[in-house]
């Protein structure tokens, strides 16, 4: 199972590594994270410079997307030639934001009836599309779910997992990954934060 993690110039080091490295806790039992992005070479909001994994092209291929976010998110969506290359499809795809990227979704019709969570800066952009944001860091429906906060893409991770692998392979992650003496609570706000995102109001 393959993952590919959207990350267009100007993204957030935050919402695309914490996703990725995550997921890519679970190479061995075969699902993997890739950096995707539309040029050879990404340049982050804070001048970090990375070579993508994968070129956009893989978005098609790819079992999980994941939209990341960035400071350059309202020139994405307004590059009709950028959107054109995400050909996201929910049903057979699990399909997730991370803060801006709800603003992408939302632009593919991919909300469309459906609340969605984002960060505060963001949220202003996303309601003008017509969607509803919530005060929450993680909402999900089917296979599209929405993260709002930067830390909150440990919660995005922690649901593809959890819908590819199962919640056990989720806690796994998330208790190696915990600070020291703070795994039980890491591990249970994690799943908890997915649990109860699911059931939110739709």
């Amino acid at each position: 199972m393959q993952v590919a993690v959207v990350t267009f110039d100007g993204f957030n080091e935050l919402d695309s590594f914490i996703a990725s490295a995550l997921i890519n806790r679970c190479r061995k039992d075969g699902l993997e994270a890739f950096i995707t992005t539309p040029t050879p070479v990404v340049t982050s909001m804070n001048g970090v410079r990375v070579t993508g994994q994968r070129p956009m092209g893989f978005v098609s291929e790819a079992d999980v997307v994941l939209i990341g976010s960035g400071v350059k998110t309202r020139d994405v969506v307004a590059e009709g030639r950028l959107l054109s290359m995400l050909p996201l499809d929910p049903s057979r795809q699990l399909i997730g934001s991370q803060c801006s990227g709800a603003l992408v979704l939302a632009h593919l019709g991919l909300l469309d009836g459906m609340p969605a969570c984002t960060d505060m800066t963001s949220r202003p952009f996303v309601e003008a599309r017509g969607v509803t944001v919530l005060d929450a860091p993680f909402h999900a429906r089917g296979n599209v779910a929405t993260a709002g906060g930067c830390l909150a893409s440990q919660y995005l991770a922690t649901w593809v997992i959890t819908r590819t692998l199962g919640e056990e392979a989720a806690r796994g992650v998330l208790d190696y990954v915990a600070p020291v003496g703070e795994q039980q609570e890491t591990v249970e706000r994690g799943v908890h934060a997915v649990r109860t995102g699911a059931l939110a109001p739709r």
